[in-house]
């Protein structure tokens, strides 16, 4: 069964950053700037913590995991937005 995740990351190094989210964006859907919304089976969680610590400085750098539960019977996604409107962001990031 998959769950709903969003995953959000603070890295402190820029060539860091840009692995995490070329990682990430095998995961699942880009949100914001470092923010996704993942479904994940639990293998599918646990290869992508290990990527991760991989990656990442364990004393620099987080990374957040945010179960939301289930992604059966969710429904779609219900986003909304305080200040500038949400958009559902299809292209690439670039991250310089």
């Amino acid at each position: 069964m998959r769950s709903s995740y969003l995953v959000c990351y603070d890295i402190s190094d820029d060539k860091r950053l840009r692995q995490v989210f070329k990682l990430m964006r095998g995961f699942g859907d880009h949100l914001q700037f470092s923010v996704f919304e993942c479904q994940l089976t639990a293998s599918d969680l646990v290869r992508c913590r290990e990527a991760l610590r991989k990656i990442i400085h364990h004393n620099e750098d987080q990374v957040l995991f945010v179960n939301l539960g289930p992604s059966e019977g969710r429904g779609d996604r219900v986003i909304t937005a305080l200040g500038k409107a949400y958009t559902n962001l299809d292209s690439p990031c670039i991250v310089v």
